[in-house]
Parts: C-alpha cells; structure tokens; sequence
C-alpha cells in the first residue's frame, strides 16, 4: 500500500495544524515543534525517541509530544504506520485548562508520550474527523474543547479540577430554546455560551448532565427532526437538506440513516410517514 499524506490548517483554532497520514519508509530526523504534537495511530506502529529513550506507539494508542521537545520518528516494523495528528498551538490547551478550573493555568504538561487510553483515542479521532469533514461550527468547538479539556484532565501532570457543576436550568432552557429556532444556521459554542452567559466548557459540561447530549448533538436530533417533517410532506430531498441546516443532500442522507436506518430517499418511497414519538421538532 503506497504512503499518503493530508495537511491542511484551521484557520479558526490559532492556525491548528493537522495531518492524517500512512508511512512505510517515510523517517523523521530529529526535529522540534513549537506546539503540541497528539495523536492516534490508527494501524501499524511508529517508533521514535524522545527524551533519551525510544518508544514504540503502536495502533489504537495516543502519541504526545510536548512544545520545544526533540524527537524523531519512522516505522516499527516493515508495515508501517497510519496515524491522524493534530498540532495544537500552547494557547489553546493553555485555554482548555483555565476552562476547566474556571481560573487562569500555566501551559499543560503531558510526562508520558504513549497513552494508552481508548475511550480518549477514540476523541481524539472524532475531532479530527470533525476538522476534516464537518461543516458544523458547533461540532467543531464542542469537540475540540471536550476532547483537550479530558486529554489534560487525565494525562497532564497539570491535574486540574473542574469547577462543580450546578443545575443551570434557565440557561439551559435559553439555549435549547435557541438551537430548536436557529436550527438551521451555522453556530457557534461562543455565541450559546453568550446566550447561556456561561464559559464554554462550563456550558458542553452543564448541556451533556441535563439534556443527555452535548449540544451538537442536540442540535442535530432538531435538524433531523425538522427534515423528517420535511420528507414526510414529500419535499425534495436536497432542499430538504439545505432548508434543516446540513450542507447537503450526502451530509442529511448519512445522518438520517445513522439514527433511522433508512435512507431520506427509502423513507419517501416507503410512505412511512409516522413521526417517531420519540422525537419532536423541540427534541424535548
């Protein structure tokens, strides 16, 4: 299988760098990064040395390399390696840490470069998914937040303790209020936290204990709905799509099919036009 490589940068996240790649020969000289270097090997293994010993990472475990550290890399074996990274700048998990202590923090500190830790690896590849294939501003912050905030909470030598969380109802309420009119614009965590008047992580901790899902995907459980309705009228499905607020008729079939199990273009056909009483265009 030939070697590939995907770079790219977002803009929006104090230019994060990320890459998603497969070496098999590829071999990194000794080298710095000014940011942090995190990610998940997907298959194969990758050695490298950092701090005067050599580690092997191999596949479903989480590679940390801390700003400013000198450190290489290739394959373990003949078969190489595939790997999602992301390069945080220093302020963003500077950011997340005082988010979760709800007061400033100096930049975090990760002593162990090879995490092994599923549920987080498993984050870390949905944020990066996110960063590559979704559209959803809300998705985006929501994961990149939750995902650096759990990564320092569990493996930085920064432990810091989250702020308490309290019942929040009105400012919940405001929120799910907002999410069920705008359904269909591209938000931001900022602006929910705006409404909320809360801090961000303080808000995606407060969403998950009381409605039971962080707010994208909340927000997309009202899309899907709204489009339900939609298709039930017998609307066409691209404008079905764009009128719920997904980015296409792809982006509303796969959703669609994640939670029902059916395509929008089967479930028109079919004529099952029986609303899920599970769901409501509020998702209450």
């Amino acid at each position: 299988m030939p070697e590939k490589v995907k770079f790219w940068r977002e803009p929006r996240f104090c230019n994060l760098e990320l890459l998603r790649a497969r070496y098999i020969t590829h071999s990194f000289c000794r080298h710095t990064h000014d940011t942090f270097a995190i990610g998940v090997i997907q298959h194969g293994a990758e050695e490298f040395s950092y701090r005067g010993a050599t580690h092997v990472a191999p596949a479903g475990s989480i590679a940390v390399i801390n700003p400013g550290e000198v450190h290489t890399g290739h394959a373990a074996n003949e078969k190489g390696w595939a790997y999602r990274m992301l390069y945080p700048d220093v302020q963003l998990l500077q950011q997340a840490a005082s988010e979760i202590s709800q007061q400033p923090q100096t930049i975090p500190y990760f002593p162990v470069p090879v995490v092994h830790d599923p549920s987080l690896a498993q984050l870390i590849l949905n944020l990066h998914i996110a960063l590559e294939e979704s559209t959803s501003q809300l998705e985006q912050d929501s994961r990149l937040l939750w995902t650096m905030a759990q990564m320092i909470a569990r493996h930085a030598d920064l432990r810091t303790h989250a702020y308490r969380v309290g019942h929040e109802s009105e400012p919940i309420r405001r929120v799910r209020e907002y999410l069920d009119t705008h359904y269909a614009d591209n938000i931001s965590l900022d602006e929910l936290g705006a409404i909320a008047n809360l801090s961000s992580f303080y808000l995606l901790r407060t969403f998950r204990k009381q409605v039971g899902l962080p707010p994208h995907e909340y927000l997309n459980q009202v899309r899907l709905a709204h489009a339900k309705q939609q298709l039930a009228q017998g609307y066409p499905i691209a404008e079905v799509a764009i009128a719920a607020g997904f980015s296409d008729q792809s982006h509303l079939t796969r959703q669609f099919k994640r939670i029902w199990g059916v395509t929008p273009g089967h479930y028109q056909q079919k004529g099952n036009f029986i609303q899920d009483p599970s769901v409501s265009t509020s998702v209450r």
